[in-house]
């Protein structure tokens, strides 16, 4: 696993959002602040803690002139199922085939209870309007996700 760092030029993608409709990076550089949330499994206790709190602050992101993507290999029919549920405002992206999640640096090997598998590794980037990853956030708690990330931004 080769984990983007800041100052790396982030890898623009687009992918299917929750309603099956293509959403891409390039439509967001020079325009907004972008952060990119990676998370293993769309309506799990964790990701959904996670969301909830990215939900919550979603007047106070617009107003840091930023856009939130959550990323997780999930089919985007899941996705909408999620959205619905918890009444998500904001996009969430399927990345079935981890392209994205490989591009980045968060898919590989993890451990959970004795077993190894590959999968997702809870990071996020915030891309800065250069398109530059500007901040890795590797040490935070599902549920304060949302106030480090406000933390950071509020300091730029």
């Amino acid at each position: 696993m080769n984990t983007l760092q800041v100052g790396d030029t982030a890898p623009l993608f687009t992918l299917p959002d929750q309603n099956g409709d293509g959403v891409s990076l390039q439509d967001y550089i020079g325009k907004q602040q972008v952060l990119v949330y990676f998370y293993p499994k769309a309506m799990t206790p964790g990701c959904t803690v996670q969301a909830q709190g990215l939900r919550d602050s979603k007047t106070e992101l617009d107003n840091l002139n930023t856009v939130v993507f959550g990323i997780s290999p999930d089919e985007s029919k899941r996705l909408d199922k999620f959205c619905q549920r918890d009444e998500l405002n904001f996009t969430l992206l399927s990345d079935v085939d981890h392209k994205v999640a490989d591009d980045f640096g968060v898919w590989g090997l993890k451990k959970f209870m004795g077993k190894e598998y590959d999968g997702i590794h809870r990071l996020s980037f915030l891309i800065g309007l250069d398109g530059k990853i500007s901040h890795v956030f590797n040490k935070f708690k599902t549920k304060n996700h949302h106030e480090v990330v406000l933390e950071v931004l509020n300091q730029v």
